[in-house]
């Protein structure tokens, strides 16, 4: 009785599916979002158990803030990804990627020169 995940051409989404036999695999899944039939399976990540202790201790090294701009929305982006994983990604949700896909997207709040009196 295996879960599989995967990618909906349709709705963008990652749907994980659970198949209740094995021959039910076969037939064409549907995504569970938006109904759509059009699914590529995706290869699961694997999992590394971390104490909660390792995963705290790996986060406070500020090796890894070096590379980020804190104006720069796509290394923010980066950023958020990598701290999302590290919290135990799966946990955080399909939204999270989402949104951090989004605020990579974004550009600058004002242009360059701008501030508050200009408006």
């Amino acid at each position: 009785m295996p879960i599989y995940e995967y990618r909906c051409a349709d709705c963008g989404k990652r749907p994980s599916i659970f198949f209740r036999s094995l021959s039910a695999i076969e037939a064409s899944p549907q995504c569970p979002n938006c109904g759509g039939r059009r699914l590529t399976r995706l290869i699961s990540r694997t999992a590394q158990v971390l104490s909660e202790d390792s995963r705290l201790e790996q986060l406070s090294d500020s090796a890894g803030l070096a590379d980020v701009d804190e104006n720069d929305p796509k290394s923010m982006a980066r950023w958020a990804k990598t701290m999302g994983q590290q919290l135990g990604g799966d946990e955080m949700g399909e939204d999270f990627d989402q949104v951090a896909d989004e605020m990579g997207d974004a550009g600058p709040d004002e242009p360059d020169g701008a501030d508050d009196d200009d408006l």
